[in-house]
């Protein structure tokens, strides 16, 4: 059949055909001579399309690779995503972040309501404050041992002491009037004069002669004829320590008024036992070494200047004798 075509393609002339002898035979010219071809029935069987409806495939199909396998399978997954279990805490952060706002905010409300004391801000509750107060320091005795300020009438400054040395006179740890309440080098320690019967927790009579010792640094307070850096007048220092004291470091207790014991709203002076000088204070102050305090100095005679008041501090209570 493949000849044929060839051949029809090709426009062959018919030729008259006629009856061969048994002897002769037939000859084309070699021009006319058909073309033949010679076939391989595999590489034509593979070649032609069948018949049906798999002609319109030529060539099998590829079986699916594993990359489009797998996308297939992420579209699959990605089309039925299953739900992640996070922690409560991370699905509820900013609830959880509004929770511990509020209970820094209370705890510190509460810090400041227990510490500040805001229920004294209405008049009804700071009066009852001042005069609980004032009631209650009527009846406070000041005993041996106790820790206390002093508190300087005039000026309202509290009697002072550093680790500064006076740049005159004794060269001595300077004592100055501090401005502020809250100063831990404003302590003393109320003791009695050595060799006495007097102990910790007695009550202190009207003339008794007591010492002061500075808490922080354990001088005592202390005074001599040297003049003081502003006025001139007795200087006052701290001097000594725990094993060493002198009678520089007497002072007594002078109490204003008709009180026998000291107590804590009264009135006094203390009086220096070498140099009779009551311990003093005044408005002027210093500008270089202990900026903005006061001087403290003694003066030999009693003036407004020389008055001073237990303030704050650590009361003892009265030891009762067998």
């Amino acid at each position: 059949m493949l000849l044929e075509r060839v051949n029809r393609q090709r426009k062959l002339p018919s030729l008259p055909l006629k009856k061969p002898d048994s002897n002769s035979s037939i000859r084309i010219p070699s021009k006319y001579k058909p073309l033949t071809f010679r076939l391989d029935l595999k590489t034509v069987s593979s070649t032609v399309a069948p018949s049906g409806p798999q002609a319109l495939s030529r060539r099998k199909p590829p079986p699916p690779s594993s990359s489009v396998a797998s996308r297939e399978d992420r579209k699959e997954h990605s089309g039925k995503s299953t739900p992640v279990d996070y922690p409560f805490w991370q699905q509820n952060w900013f609830i959880g972040l509004l929770f511990l706002m509020a209970i820094g905010f209370l705890g510190f409300g509460l810090f400041f309501f227990l510490t500040l004391g805001f229920d004294q801000d209405s008049p009804s509750s700071a009066s009852a404050a001042s005069s609980s107060s004032s009631s209650s320091s009527q009846n406070v005795e000041i005993t041996y041992g106790t820790v206390l300020k002093l508190m300087h009438e005039k000026t309202k400054i509290r009697l002072h002491s550093h680790e500064v040395p006076y740049g005159s006179g004794s060269g001595q740890q300077s004592v100055t009037g501090f401005p502020n309440v809250d100063d831990s080098n404003s302590y003393w320690i109320v003791r009695p004069e050595p060799d006495t019967s007097a102990k910790q927790g007695d009550t202190i009579p009207d003339g008794a002669i007591i010492r002061l010792q500075h808490m922080r640094t354990r001088k005592w307070l202390h005074s001599h004829l040297f003049a003081s850096p502003i006025s001139g007048n007795l200087e006052v220092s701290c001097f000594g320590g725990e094993s060493e004291s002198d009678t520089g470091d007497y002072w007594r207790l002078v109490i204003e008024g008709n009180g026998k014991t000291w107590k804590q709203d009264q009135r006094i002076r203390l009086q220096h036992i070498d140099t009779s000088g009551y311990l003093h204070s005044h408005d002027k102050k210093y500008s270089r070494i202990a900026g903005g305090q006061q001087e403290v100095c003694g003066v030999q005679e009693k003036r407004a200047g020389n008055v001073w008041l237990a303030a704050e501090g650590v009361y003892l209570p009265i030891t009762e004798s067998k």
